[in-house]
């Protein structure tokens, strides 16, 4: 079925929208991942792979290739390990993303 409407969305109402998808997600302890990241993987690992977001507990990290997936999921224990200074906020998985870029 088409969602066309004839008149433009109310502003507030997209917002609202886009807020409550934004909700589920937690931006500042994102950046709290990327910026803790290098410290916890190998120099290759953390110029190569970035954490994406992290939602319900699960990490993504975008990889360049399988090898650097399969890399990051063996090291993903200690990863996971290393994140607990983050306390309840920190993810108990982790989750690879082959990047097109």
């Amino acid at each position: 079925m088409n969602d066309f409407r004839p008149e433009p969305a109310r502003l507030g109402d997209v917002l609202n929208k886009i807020a409550g998808r934004l909700k589920k997600v937690d931006l500042r302890l994102i950046d709290e991942i990327r910026t803790l990241w290098p410290t916890l993987v190998d120099p290759a690992l953390g110029e190569h792979c970035r954490p994406e977001f992290i939602k319900n507990g699960v990490l993504i990290v975008s990889v360049p290739s399988g090898a650097f997936a399969q890399r990051v999921t063996q090291d993903s224990p200690s990863i996971i390990l290393g994140f607990s200074v983050l306390g309840e906020r920190a993810p108990s998985q982790l989750r690879t993303v082959i990047s097109t870029q």
